[in-house]
């Protein structure tokens, strides 16, 4: 369904960090700058991205938005939530576990960036 996702950050560098961290603890590589200094994280299903806002005002987070990222079980989870809390992230929500969903129980982990999006990782429990 998505093409691809992106952020906006006032700080690229310091965003690629962050997103360096918590990607890598899912298994992704690290994060790779463009010419207009946009950095970008390609895979098979889609591709994550992190810009500065191209109207030249501050980057600012979605109230309401949540972006997910998969996670291929609990410690996966567990990994990007401690990456992310080491690399500038802070937590959000419930600490890391499992919540009742109505397609099935979810392990989810979920923070906010340096710039203030909210993000989680999820695991859909078997």
């Amino acid at each position: 369904m998505f093409s691809h996702i992106m952020v906006g950050a006032d700080d690229v560098e310091a965003a690629k960090v962050f997103y360096d961290a918590v990607l890598g603890a899912l298994g992704h590589a690290p994060g790779v700058i463009d010419a207009k200094g946009r950095c970008f994280y390609r895979t098979k299903t889609g591709v994550f991205a992190i810009s500065k806002p191209i109207d030249g005002d501050p980057a600012c987070h979605g109230n309401g938005s949540t972006i997910g990222f998969a996670a291929s079980d609990p410690a996966a989870a567990d990994r990007w939530h401690a990456a992310g809390l080491a690399n500038g992230g802070v937590t959000c929500e419930d600490p890391p576990g499992v919540r009742e969903g109505a397609n099935g129980n979810l392990y989810l982990a979920y923070l906010r960036d340096p710039s203030g999006n909210k993000i989680c990782a999820l695991h859909r429990m078997g």
